[in-house]
């Protein structure tokens, strides 16, 4: 079938691909750069070398238009950067912004709603993997990607490797789940998925995102949760614990402080001792 003048030619999407692949870019983002760089051009009607600085402004704030998160638009606007500027090595970029990112805070549980939603988690697996999402602090994508090698019983911790950043890093390895995973790295090829699907292969991120929302209504917990929630929930009760910073910034694999202190404004240990007017 022959390929549509809109779309990048086979070549440049294969350099495309070697690009970010030489950079180490998680398959995520290479799946998310290609949708957004096809899009553009199917939006925009035109061959990848005709493309202007207005195509790229108008199909931004097209994007901007249909209600997108500043996120999603930063993350088209890398994705066409990273085309046009590292393939095709146009420079019209410098006279288009960023979108600013908006200053939402995160989606925080309490204690005793995480509690109830591993206590009523009965399956073995979909407890364990709320446990670490909570207990660890891990990403999604980072969960399932986990092996029986990354368990380090001696130390106490778990490997992330090829975090976000290409980062490898140490987390919290639970003491209530030391007992499972002593038993999981035993039965377990050290290059075994430590969560597995039904014909052996990794857990998706989607089927882990079913176990967190399956055990929030369990819980009866109207809040949207996600696996994230977790993650900001772990963060925000470290820091309510007292647990300096800059920790829970490389337990989390932030690559800046100020990404981390994002939860000093939903910790609420230092409001506990003031007074509203009202009650004075």
């Amino acid at each position: 079938m022959e390929q549509s003048q809109y779309y990048p030619s086979q070549d440049p999407i294969v350099k495309l691909q070697q690009e970010m692949k030489l950079r180490r870019l998680s398959q995520k983002t290479v799946k998310s750069y290609c949708h957004y760089i096809t899009d553009c051009l199917r939006w925009s009607n035109q061959n990848a070398r005709d493309i202007t600085t207005n195509h790229i402004r108008g199909y931004l704030e097209q994007l901007a238009d249909n209600g997108v998160s500043s996120s999603t638009l930063n993350t088209a606007y890398s994705a066409l950067k990273f085309y046009f500027g590292n393939i095709l090595r146009r420079k019209f970029f410098l006279s288009i912004p960023r979108a600013k990112k908006d200053k939402k805070l995160p989606n925080v549980l309490s204690k005793n709603e995480v509690h109830k939603m591993i206590e009523l988690t009965v399956k073995p697996k979909h407890n364990c993997i709320l446990c670490l999402l909570y207990g660890s602090g891990l990403r999604v994508g980072e969960l399932v990607h986990l092996r029986a090698q990354d368990i380090d019983l001696e130390r106490g911790v778990l490997i992330v490797r090829n975090g976000k950043g290409s980062k490898d890093r140490y987390v919290c390895l639970p003491e209530k789940l030391r007992p499972v995973l002593e038993t999981q790295k035993r039965i377990k090829q050290p290059e075994d998925f430590l969560f597995t699907n039904g014909r052996g292969g990794g857990l998706t991120e989607r089927t882990a995102q079913e176990v967190v929302k399956e055990a929030a209504e369990r819980a009866e917990i109207k809040k949207n949760v996600s696996p994230h929630t977790l993650r900001h929930s772990f963060a925000t009760h470290l820091l309510e614990a007292g647990t300096d910073i800059r920790y829970i910034q490389e337990l989390l694999g932030h690559a800046k402080l100020q990404t981390t202190q994002i939860y000093t404004h939903v910790a609420t240990s230092n409001l506990a001792g003031i007074a509203s007017p009202l009650d004075v």
